[in-house]
């Protein structure tokens, strides 16, 4: 299994310089790749824009968006803001895609958030076609939890982006994903790839990491206290989650940091390596 590791472009405040010098660290790191989330109404860094800068000052480490809000973006415009990517990074993109939990991303553009299923069926289609005269388009994953995302995964993309949870959760999903893609009379099986969240350090920066965790995912209400539990703290429990995630058959691994502080990295990038 390959482990990623995420730029907090999605942590308030962050500052644009610190993304970079993040991705310079990951790019000598034993991380096989850079991971960006995706919000509209949210104090964060648009990730396109942040990749394709990722994408100039990296030469090996791979990129994935995990995900982004397919139906809040004008296909021909993404087509060609990949393709860009695609380019400049020489073929190391992986477009993760979703129709979004969030209807205050959907208000925060005027889009309506009925239909948002089908648009993004419709877009897969279309970025399929359109990354067809690419001489190398990007893979693409499609993420959610309900069986339409597990089929539109195994009828447009080349595999599945799990959202988190721990590893049986996984590994109910991927069996559902591989189902789904068998059905479809795919050949081979779908990439599987995965999330979660980490925050290492002392009580007040694990504090702040479950501050963010708590705010991020306040639209859920109560669920949000359980998703911030599963908060990985401690080099044993992202060892731990590691193999679990590993064992339950997941393809690529990628942690999300709850701080944006590059201590993060260095501290993962520590407990990766031993």
């Amino acid at each position: 299994m390959h482990v990623g590791i995420g730029l907090p472009n999605s942590v308030p405040g962050t500052d644009a310089r610190l993304l970079l010098d993040w991705a310079r660290r990951a790019e000598g790191s034993p991380f096989a790749s850079l991971g960006v989330v995706d919000r509209m109404r949210h104090d964060s860094h648009e990730p396109m824009s942040l990749l394709a800068a990722v994408a100039a000052t990296t030469t090996r480490i791979d990129l994935v968006t995990m995900v982004v809000i397919g139906p809040l973006r004008r296909t021909p415009i993404f087509v060609r803001e990949a393709a860009t990517i695609q380019g400049i990074s020489r073929g190391r993109l992986t477009l993760g895609l979703a129709v979004g939990a969030r209807p205050d991303d959907y208000d925060a553009l005027g889009e309506r958030h009925e239909g948002r299923g089908h648009r993004l069926d419709e877009q897969l289609a279309d970025l399929r076609d359109g990354f067809e005269e690419l001489e190398r388009g990007p893979h693409l994953l499609v993420g959610g939890g309900s069986d339409i995302s597990l089929m539109r995964a195994a009828r447009y993309a080349d595999g599945y982006v799990h959202g988190g949870g721990p590893p049986r959760s996984f590994q109910r999903a991927a069996d559902r994903a591989t189902t789904a893609w068998i059905e479809a009379g795919r050949p081979g099986k779908p990439k599987l790839w995965a999330q979660a969240y980490f925050a290492l350090g002392d009580d007040a920066t694990i504090e702040r990491g479950r501050s963010y965790m708590r705010d991020y995912y306040a639209f859920t209400g109560p669920f949000a206290a359980k998703i911030t539990e599963g908060l990985l703290t401690t080099p044993q429990s992202i060892a731990q989650f590691v193999r679990g995630y590993a064992e339950a058959g997941c393809d690529h691994l990628v942690l999300l940091p709850a701080v944006a502080e590059l201590e993060q990295h260095d501290r993962l990038a520590t407990v990766m390596s031993s």
